[in-house]
């Protein structure tokens, strides 16, 4: 959030993620009163120490700071991001003072008793943003990529791009969840990853990724960070939510950003993106549709998997869309192409509580 009332981000969803018992998001942002801009941070916004109580007034109960802005704004700010979570009675999960605390699950018990185990990961990482066993940061689910030149007698034409899960990340997340498995009847699994603003590719690694979780006992992965919605998958029936787009997410945008090279740099990756002067929301079209994901817990396992459709205007409010509002319909064919065309195997059907996940025929 990047405005005067941080509350104001939340006037629609408020009583939702309320009724919910276990409401789980990713902040993008430090909430502190100190920092100092680390250079190797692109987008850096440092907001205020009272954006944490303001989540926990929207409903919020476990924060992820498993991403690419985690140290946007250095040491001091990490902590006190953390400790003004904390204090706001919002769980952390996915960054620590090193390693060993990054990878610490946050579980919640449910009142039918049923134990809710959730981990969280980064894939996108400017250099030093992840922990280890002296430094702060995140959990890492770091990926390396290669370029394949395709026409060997054809010099300057496009590659084919390849992507990997680096090995010791991989390992040390199945060991993670299997850990986490042994305490839980049910583990959640966030990963901030994927590639931003291109519409429906799910780079290589995050498939294997997502089947290494989910054969290590993950029961549903939430993904984040492209700023557009992704497709979904099912695998062994599990729910994966490849990117979830945006919620609470301001961006002003001015003549000279728009003009930088590093706007231009992304603004050819979407389909359609117009900097918009007097917005408060200046992302592609296609993030005007966004999701929350929902899951229906019972007996220890999840006995339902879908989304709720959102739609963000220029005021940056997500609006939760009922069934008879068209936007809802827009949101569910623009979900049901991007994944058909990343070739995922889930179709949709929508509920009059959310839109649901089902095996596609």
């Amino acid at each position: 959030m990047d405005r005067d009332d941080y509350d104001e981000s939340f006037v629609a969803t408020r009583d939702l993620l309320n009724a919910a018992d276990i409401v789980f998001g990713q902040i993008e942002t430090s909430f502190a009163a100190n920092g100092v801009r680390l250079p190797q941070a692109r987008h850096a916004v440092l907001a205020r120490p009272d954006g944490a109580a303001a989540l926990k007034r929207a409903g919020f109960d476990i924060i992820s700071m498993a991403g690419n802005h985690v140290l946007d704004w250095g040491n001091e700010a990490f902590f006190e991001t953390r400790k003004n979570l904390q204090d706001a009675g919002l769980a952390v999960v996915g960054a620590g003072a090193n390693i060993a605390e990054a990878r610490q699950p946050v579980v919640t018990t449910l009142s039918d008793g049923t134990r809710v185990a959730l981990l969280a990961y980064c894939s996108i990482l400017p250099m030093a943003y992840w922990a280890d066993e002296r430094r702060p940061g995140c959990a890492p689910m770091r990926a390396f990529t290669v370029y394949e030149q395709i026409e060997h007698d054809q010099p300057g034409t496009p590659a084919r791009i390849h992507t990997y899960p680096h090995r010791d990340d991989l390992a040390a997340m199945e060991a993670d969840i299997r850990a986490a498995k042994a305490d839980a009847d049910i583990v959640i699994v966030s990963h901030h990853w994927g590639i931003h603003f291109v519409r429906a590719t799910i780079a290589d690694y995050q498939r294997d990724v997502a089947r290494a979780a989910i054969a290590a006992g993950a029961d549903a992965i939430l993904g984040g960070h492209p700023h557009i919605l992704k497709g979904c998958e099912l695998i062994d029936g599990k729910p994966v939510f490849y990117s979830l787009c945006n919620f609470a997410t301001d961006l002003r945008m001015d003549p000279a950003h728009a003009a930088s090279k590093s706007f231009q740099e992304i603004r050819v990756l979407a389909e359609e993106w117009e900097p918009d002067f007097d917005s408060l929301y200046n992302f592609p079209k296609a993030s005007r549709l966004s999701i929350i994901a929902r899951l229906v817990i019972e007996g220890g396992r999840i006995v339902r998997a879908g989304f709720i459709p959102l739609h963000i205007g220029r005021d940056a409010i997500p609006v939760p869309l009922p069934r008879t509002d068209a936007r809802h319909t827009e949101v569910v064919d623009y979900m049901a192409a991007v994944t058909s065309e990343a070739g995922l195997n889930v179709a949709y059907r929508a509920n009059n509580d959310m839109v649901e996940l089902v095996q596609a025929a």
